[in-house]
């Protein structure tokens, strides 16, 4: 063979030589004629050259049993759609069993839990479903509905209002009552509320000038009649006095009640007894006088034991007017003039102006005690003698008997002023003394 002939010799491989697609990836091609060896492969070559042993496929040994496995019939209607579930497997197609290595963990789920029921009718339409036209009524039915419905709701009403009216009527006039046995005694009453309400002011000027005992009229006639009782001992003269309460209870409670207060009957008993009350004793030791704290009229037993000794008629009208005076102090603390005059004497500064509101408060109950004989001046035998003797001892009463001066009940001039008048009206109208001037209370 000549040197030109010659195969020139191949050098070191180049870089990517036996990568594949490389000129060490193919075998160099043999002789013309000569058999395939193994040696003529460069990788044989290389690896006996190496010292290397046969080379081994890196994949899994394959399982030449197995059959390869013919591809599922595709569902001709499915169309692909992004995100869309994968195709499911017509019902009737041929299921090949998996052999191999089991998975840990069990078979792994395709996606289907059921077997699909689809056939070949598209999953979504493009055509819009037909609408079914809504069914329309004829105008004579709708009226008809309309008056139907109307007719309902006011039965609705005219049902409501009975139900309301009968149940008041229920409620003012139970179906039932509570029973209660013979054997069980009825529950007691609910006390009373206490309601308290605050009266209009008065002022004390009102109550005395304006007050309505004077509106009352006339005092009734209630047939007193003079006690049958000798007055000779300090017990017949209590037992005297108290003979004539009860004529004078009877006498001034219809005027009192009339007025707008209530009544109380007064008690009677003589001075220096201790059932006289503690701010009452002592003011006046000598002479009869009324005590408002116990309204009890306290009267002086040594005078009147006198006076019956010299002359008993005389003592006997002075025992009456003297206790027609001291009760008309009890009427005039009862419908609250007392207890206004005592206010207007106490803002006086001067003692004259308190004399002078004494004097007014002591001429009204001389002239109310003169209206109690005058009413009754029948029964009480004040005619003739009697009633001279009573017209004389009025007319000689007054301040100037006073042995200590003080003038607080007033001149025995004003005395008859007041009770004159008096005795012949019979009417609380003629002894308005806060209302008269200061001449006539003097």
């Amino acid at each position: 063979m000549a040197d030109d002939e010659r195969v020139p010799t191949p050098g070191p491989p180049r870089i990517g030589h036996f990568l594949p697609g490389g000129a060490g990836d193919a075998p160099e091609p043999a002789a013309p004629g000569a058999p395939r060896t193994a040696l003529t492969s460069p990788d044989t070559v290389n690896r006996r050259q190496l010292g290397l042993g046969k080379a081994r496929p890196i994949g899994a040994p394959v399982d030449r049993t197995l059959k390869k496995a013919s591809p599922l019939p595709a569902d001709p209607a499915y169309q692909g759609d992004f995100g869309a579930p994968p195709a499911a497997p017509l019902p009737g197609a041929p299921v090949t069993p998996l052999r191999g290595t089991r998975q840990l963990g069990g078979a792994r789920p395709v996606g289907w839990h059921t077997t699909s029921t689809r056939t070949g009718v598209p999953q979504f339409v493009t055509q819009q479903p037909e609408l079914k036209q809504p069914r329309r009524f004829s105008r004579p039915i709708v009226g008809l509905l309309s008056a139907l419905a109307l007719i309902l709701v006011s039965g609705g009403a005219v049902a409501s209002y009975k139900l309301i009216d009968s149940f008041d009527s229920t409620v003012a006039n139970p179906l039932t009552q509570p029973s209660v046995k013979p054997s069980e005694s009825p529950l007691p009453a609910p006390p009373v509320p206490t309601v308290t309400k605050t009266a209009p002011t008065v002022s004390d000027a009102d109550r005395v000038q304006k007050n309505k005992l004077y509106t009352v009229g006339k005092v009734p006639t209630v047939k007193c009649v003079e006690p049958a009782v000798k007055p000779n001992t300090a017990a017949n003269v209590l037992r005297y006095y108290q003979a004539l309460l009860p004529c004078l209870h009877e006498t001034w409670e219809p005027l009192v009640l009339k007025a707008g207060y209530p009544f109380r009957q007064a008690k009677v008993a003589l001075v220096g007894q201790k059932t006289s009350a503690a701010t009452c004793t002592g003011k006046h030791p000598d002479t009869a006088y009324y005590c408002g704290v116990d309204e009890t009229m306290y009267m002086q037993a040594k005078d009147d034991l006198a006076f019956y000794q010299d002359s008993p008629l005389d003592a006997r009208v002075s025992m009456m007017a003297t206790i027609a005076h001291e009760y008309a102090h009890h009427v005039q603390i009862l419908v609250n003039i007392g207890i206004s005059s005592e206010s207007r004497k106490g803002w006086m500064k001067s003692k004259a102006s308190q004399l002078e509101e004494n004097r007014r408060f002591e001429l009204q109950a001389s002239c109310l005690g003169a209206v109690f004989l005058g009413a009754n001046k029948a029964s009480l035998g004040l005619r003739g003698q009697k009633l001279d003797i009573w017209e004389f001892q009025t007319k000689h009463s007054g301040d100037e008997y006073n042995p200590k001066k003080v003038r607080d009940h007033g001149s025995r001039r004003n005395q008859w002023l007041w009770e004159g008048p008096a005795f012949k009206s019979a009417n609380p109208a003629s002894c308005n003394t806060f209302t008269a001037p200061s001449a006539k209370v003097s």
